[in-house]
């Protein structure tokens, strides 16, 4: 019996939408190439018949014309039902390409949902409820040695505005003495009214014009 009709190994692949897609539109490229053909013949027909007389022989052209018209009219027909087949194909190739990325993102979904719950699983939020009281506790005490660490020492209690008063009005015044002793220049330091008065050791004045420096010349 298995020679006969062969068995499961041996069956033919079940054919899919995208090898019929596939084979029609190679046969609507066969029937494009018949038509193209039968244009060009119906062309040369149309250009003899323009130059001959009615008679017998253009009535017979005629004919022939004619019938490769209507498989023209016949061929036209085939392809148009088969690219309406072709795109109907389509359409369901697509559609069914839309459900297969439908299904894959559901069942990534799935895995996810599946991920998360085991890992919120892991979470006890109780125990981050008793972490998050015992970070408190440890920085309320840090808190507390901060402030032990920062108490001064021999620091009177209260001061008192009249004691303010006094201060302030103490430094006011060392810093009103400061200035004015700053100001004072020692007597070595300051200037004679005449700043061109010479010193006692130079004995006479500096020439001031050439006709004296002449007038000594002359005198030498």
């Amino acid at each position: 019996m298995n020679r006969l009709f062969g068995t499961k190994r041996n069956a033919l692949p079940k054919p899919n939408l995208n090898d019929a897609i596939s084979s029609i539109d190679t046969r609507v490229s066969s029937l494009d190439i018949k038509l193209t053909k039968i244009n060009s013949e119906l062309a040369t027909y149309q250009q003899r018949l323009a130059r001959m007389r009615e008679g017998p022989g253009k009535k017979a052209l005629k004919q022939k014309a004619l019938k490769l018209l209507k498989q023209k009219k016949q061929y036209e027909s085939q392809k148009d039902q088969l690219e309406t087949q072709s795109w109907n194909m389509s359409q369901a190739q697509m559609t069914n390409d839309n459900l297969k990325n439908t299904m894959v993102t559901i069942d990534a979904m799935k895995q996810t949902n599946k991920e998360l719950k085991r890992t919120y699983g892991k979470i006890d939020v109780d125990k981050i409820d008793d972490l998050q009281d015992e970070m408190l506790d440890l920085i309320e005490k840090s808190n507390e040695i901060q402030n032990s660490l920062s108490t001064a020492y021999n620091m009177p209690d209260d001061v008192s505005e009249s004691e303010l008063d006094a201060e302030l009005e103490a430094l006011g015044e060392e810093i009103q003495y400061e200035q004015e002793t700053n100001s004072q220049i020692p007597s070595y330091l300051q200037m004679e009214d005449d700043a061109t008065k010479l010193p006692s050791f130079i004995d006479e004045d500096p020439i001031k014009d050439n006709k004296l420096t002449n007038d000594k010349l002359t005198a030498s």
